[in-house]
């Protein structure tokens, strides 16, 4: 799937079996909420905390939710992720040309 078929199938679930979009300051806070899920997994993983008795931690999972609610964010704001992400990589190139050579 691409980035652009991603952003349509989210718009497509949303406006068909969802409620409708968020508005975007509780996307964006669901959007945070979900980052910090992603560090609680990440800290018992591979850092020092210790998993809770019955507690599931899905890495990959969290992830996908970050990217959901990424689209979603996109969607609302009319945002091509496609073309954003490819400038993104212009930009990095350009700037980071010689930056992580020795």
């Amino acid at each position: 799937m691409t980035i652009e078929e991603a952003q349509k199938a989210v718009d497509a679930w949303i406006n068909k079996k969802g409620s409708g979009y968020f508005d975007i300051l509780t996307n964006t806070t669901i959007l945070m909420e979900e980052v910090g899920e992603l560090a609680r997994v990440v800290s018992r993983t591979d850092g020092q905390q210790k998993r809770k008795e019955g507690e599931e931690l899905n890495f990959a999972e969290e992830l996908a939710d970050i990217l959901w609610v990424l689209l979603c964010l996109a969607n609302q704001k009319d945002v091509d992720l496609t073309s954003e992400l490819h400038k993104s990589f212009v930009k990095k190139t350009k700037r980071d040309l010689n930056r992580f050579t020795t």
